[in-house]
């Protein structure tokens, strides 16, 4: 690919986020939607408009958008966030993980489904697309209670979801004549690992940041420290998305003399976002959809439900409001990297299960990644208009 066509292809991109972005305001459809509809439109599937090199490098650009998402999300997560919705934050989060597991499942075991391909598709619909999430609430500029609130449960869900991903690992191979050993080394090393590495950045960058402009980190600090960390992360082979939020936490819980630490790095956020969300959509294959059966078709199902109602039961059981309780759930829909990810983990670690596990994701990530932004833009709309 030549200079021209490189940088043509970067300036499209993000045009095509400023059109998103009006689009987004005229219409019901959120803007991640209609650049993901953008991405099908120009992707293999339909003009074959993208150079190969965007689409090749969509893993190392996914984890630059992931990586910054993180760091927000780590960042949100103090003391005052926890004292204020501590108890509403683990409950619906954890409740609406567990019970999306159990009732998938189940639920595809029931449909006829292997049931090491029933429990390896639970633990995988347990998690939720943060990206897609977060620029749902960017893109609705609204700060409330609600939005707060879910973007601490979907940073925790996502960590619950790896925790019960790992358990599903260890649970097959603990049953099969393979060892079950490797996978719990597995699970404590992409786990602990990922918290040990944003522990060992957070810390001494929390004492360093911030001294050039006293109490704002710069922009060159934030974007160093992120890229550090998912350089890292990468090398020694452990969550790009958990080390960014460990260290985004760390770095907010310990740097005293911050007043606002990731100020900076927001302002970026978005072109990076643009360019993974069309290219997301260039990836995504609608003849998966041709491979859906009803295994696929019980999995949306039984996911929808367990993500709803599991996440209602915790906003019950802490006492939340009640526009909580309602929408908590419709807002925490979206899958995509994160399960794709953990197919393609479970794919490598079970060869025999490779086809079944990534015709299933890929094709409901289609579906849940078009759909599931509508119910977010919706959940936020309608708890905001209601002052919840």
């Amino acid at each position: 690919m030549n200079n021209a066509e490189f940088l043509l292809t970067i300036g499209a991109l993000l045009l095509a986020g400023l059109a998103t972005d009006l689009l987004g305001k005229k219409t019901f459809l959120p803007r991640v939607t209609f650049l993901l509809i953008f991405g099908l439109f120009i992707g293999q599937e339909g003009l074959g408009m993208v150079p190969e090199l965007f689409v090749d490098h969509f893993d190392l650009i996914g984890n630059m958008a992931l990586l910054m998402i993180g760091f927000l999300l780590g960042g949100k997560m103090t003391p005052d966030m926890f004292r204020a919705s501590g108890k509403t934050i683990i409950l619906v989060s954890l409740s609406g993980a567990l019970l999306t597991t159990l009732l998938v499942t189940i639920g595809m075991i029931a449909v006829g489904t292997a049931a090491e391909i029933a429990l390896l598709a639970g633990c995988i619909a347990s998690a939720t697309a943060p990206a897609a999430t977060v620029d749902a609430v960017l893109e609705s500029g609204k700060d409330t209670p609600f939005t707060r609130i879910l973007l601490s449960v979907v940073a925790l869900d996502d960590i619950w979801g790896l925790l019960l991903f790992s358990g599903g690992l260890a649970a097959i191979s603990a049953f099969s004549s393979s060892s079950g050993t490797a996978p719990l080394i597995v699970a404590v090393h992409d786990i602990g690992g990922s918290i040990l590495l944003g522990i060992c950045i957070g810390i001494p960058a929390a004492f360093l940041t911030g001294r050039i402009n006293p109490g704002q980190p710069m922009l060159t600090e934030a974007l160093g420290l992120v890229f550090l960390c998912g350089g890292l992360a990468a090398f020694f082979g452990v969550s790009v998305l958990l080390a960014s939020m460990t260290m985004g936490m760390v770095i907010a819980n310990t740097a005293r003399h911050h007043e606002y630490p990731f100020h900076e790095i927001e302002g970026i956020e978005w072109p990076f976002m643009v360019i993974f969300f069309v290219l997301a959509g260039a990836s995504l294959e609608f003849t998966a959809l041709s491979q859906i059966g009803i295994a696929g078709g019980a999995y949306i199902l039984l996911r929808t439900i367990g993500k709803i109602s599991g996440s209602s039961l915790g906003a019950t059981l802490s006492g939340s409001d009640p526009g909580i309780r309602s929408w908590i759930g419709a807002a925490m829909l979206p899958q995509a990297g994160a399960a794709m990810g953990m197919a393609l983990v479970a794919s490598t670690r079970f060869p025999q299960y490779r086809q079944s596990i990534l015709a299933l994701v890929i094709s409901t990530t289609v579906i849940f990644e078009l759909t599931g932004p509508l119910f977010t833009r919706l959940a936020i709309r309608r708890t905001s208009a209601k002052d919840i």
